[in-house]
C-alpha cells in the first residue's frame, strides 16, 4: 500500500518540513484532486455529478421572503424550497421552520432520541488536511490500540451502559490496516448491538468484509463538497482524491452495509452550499438504494491541537438551527446526528426539533476512556482529533434526555 504520506511528526525531518512547505505554497507539488489513484474502486459518477451540479447552480442570495413563504406552504418540500429554506431569506422565518421540523420529527421518530459513543483506537494519519488534528504533519502524540487495549477500552464504555459504538480511525492504510480495523469490529461486536465505522474510505469489497465482521453502518465526512475548496484543504495523502471520497457510501451499499451517513464539516466553504451538496447527497441515495437507512450529520469546524484557532466560517448557531430545520423538513425519515462539537444548551434544544442522534461520554483521544470514565490513568494515551464542546457522560446525557421529556435509545434494531 502507498503510504509515502505517512509521517512520525515527532520526528518530523527537514526534509519531510521541506515538503510540507512545497505543498502549502507550490500547487505543482501536488497531485490532480480529481484523478484516481492506483487501486482505487470507481464506480458510475451518475450522483456525484447530480450534487456538484445542483449546487453550482445554486445562487442562494437571489431567493426572496416570498420563495421561503412559498415553500413553508408546500406538504411535500421540493429540491427548490430546499434552496429558499437554506438562504439568507429564510433566516426571520426560523421559528416557522422550527415549528414544522418539530412536528415533522415526532410524526416519524416521536420523542426518542439515540445515544452512542464514539471510540478512536489510532490516530495516525497518511494524509495532509490543514484543519485536522490528526494530519501527518502535526507534531501531536501518536499511538494505536493493541486488541487487548481495544477490548478493555470497549469494556470500559459497555460497563457504563452504552449499546452502540463509532469506531474511528486516523486514515492511515499503513498503521490501520483494514484487517485490524475488521478485528477490532469484532471485538465490538461481544460488547454492542451496534457498531458503526468512521474510517478512511475503501473498496466495495473491502466495506463487504468489514460487513461480515460485524459493521452495521458507515459515517463519511466529504468535509467539503466544493472541489476547488477541498484541494485547497486536503494537500496530500489518499483523502486528496475527492472523487473517490465523495462515492464510498455507496460503495459501503453495494459491499452490503445497512446504513450510512453523509456530512460536510461545515464552516470549511461556504456553508448553504455544502448543506444543500449533503441532503441532495441524501436525497439521490434514498432514491436508488431504497431499502438502505441513511442517515446526515451535521458538524462544525473545531479548535485543534496547535492551531486553536480554527473556527467555522460564517456559521453561528443559529444558521446551523436553520440547517437542521431545512434537513428535517426535506427528508423527513432521515436520522439527523448532531456532535458533541455542540454545546451542551444547543443539543439540549435541537434534539427536540430536528436531530434524533446525540453522542455521549465522548473522547478524541487514543486510550483515554478509562481515565475519563473512572478518573484512572492508563499511563499510554494519544492526542485528540479535536476538542469536544460537550463533555457530559453518558449517564448524565440519559438523564438530561429524559428531564427534556424525551425518550433515550440505546438500540431498537434485532437481529435473527
Amino acid at each position: 500500500m502507498d503510504n509515502q504520506y505517512y509521517v512520525d511528526s515527532a520526528q518530523l525531518s527537514e526534509a519531510a518540513r521541506k515538503r510540507k512547505h512545497a505543498l502549502e505554497t507550490d500547487p505543482s507539488c501536488r497531485t490532480d484532486h480529481m484523478e484516481y489513484m492506483p487501486g482505487m474502486e470507481q464506480i458510475s459518477p451518475e450522483i456525484r455529478e447530480k450534487v456538484i451540479g445542483e449546487m453550482q447552480r445554486y445562487h442562494y442570495a437571489e431567493y426572496t421572503a416570498s420563495d421561503v413563504k412559498r415553500a413553508l406552504q408546500h406538504e411535500r418540500i421540493s429540491t427548490e424550497d430546499l434552496k429558499a429554506l437554506l438562504s439568507p431569506a429564510a433566516a426571520p422565518f426560523l421559528e416557522q421552520m422550527a415549528e414544522r421540523a418539530r412536528l415533522e420529527t415526532r410524526k416519524h421518530f416521536g420523542n426518542t432520541v439515540y445515544l452512542f459513543t464514539p471510540l478512536y483506537i489510532a490516530n495516525y494519519c497518511e494524509n495532509y488536511c490543514v484543519y485536522c488534528g490528526f494530519n501527518c504533519y502535526n507534531d501531536i502524540r501518536r499511538m494505536k490500540l493493541d486488541p487487548e487495549q481495544i477490548e478493555h477500552e470497549m469494556q470500559v464504555i459497555a460497563d457504563s451502559g452504552m449499546e452502540e459504538i463509532l469506531i474511528l480511525t486516523g486514515e492511515s492504510h499503513a498503521q490501520s490496516s483494514v484487517a485490524y480495523i475488521g478485528e477490532a469490529c469484532k471485538l465490538a461486536r461481544k460488547y454492542f448491538r451496534m457498531v458503526g465505522i468512521e474510517i478512511y474510505p475503501v473498496n466495495t469489497e473491502d466495506y463487504r468484509y468489514l460487513h461480515a465482521c460485524g459493521v452495521d453502518y458507515v459515517t463519511v465526512f466529504q468535509e467539503t463538497y466544493d472541489a476547488d475548496r477541498y484541494e485547497q484543504l486536503h494537500l496530500a495523502g489518499h483523502k486528496r482524491v475527492f472523487p473517490y471520497r465523495f462515492e464510498a457510501q455507496e460503495r459501503a451499499l453495494m459491499g452490503g452495509m445497512r446504513g450510512i451517513a453523509c456530512s460536510a464539516l461545515l464552516g470549511l466553504s461556504d456553508f448553504r452550499k455544502d448543506a444543500l451538496a449533503s441532503a441532495l447527497h441524501v436525497y439521490y441515495l434514498q432514491r436508488k438504494y431504497p431499502h438502505a437507512e441513511i442517515s446526515l450529520s451535521c458538524p462544525r469546524l473545531r479548535p485543534i491541537i496547535n492551531n486553536e484557532s480554527i473556527q467555522p466560517l460564517d456559521v453561528g448557531e443559529k444558521e446551523l438551527c436553520q440547517v437542521l430545520c431545512a434537513y428535517r423538513l426535506f427528508l423527513p425519515f432521515a436520522g439527523i446526528t448532531v456532535s458533541s462539537r455542540e454545546s451542551e444548551s444547543f443539543r439540549n434544544g435541537i434534539v427536540k426539533i430536528a436531530a434524533t442522534k446525540i453522542s455521549a461520554g465522548v473522547s478524541t483521544g487514543i486510550g483515554d476512556h478509562e481515565s475519563k470514565y473512572t478518573g484512572k490513568r492508563s499511563g499510554a494515551e494519544g492526542d485528540e482529533q479535536f476538542e469536544i464542546n460537550d463533555g457530559r457522560s453518558f449517564r448524565q446525557m440519559y438523564r438530561d434526555m429524559e428531564q427534556e421529556g424525551l425518550q433515550p435509545v440505546l438500540n431498537d434494531y434485532l437481529y435473527v
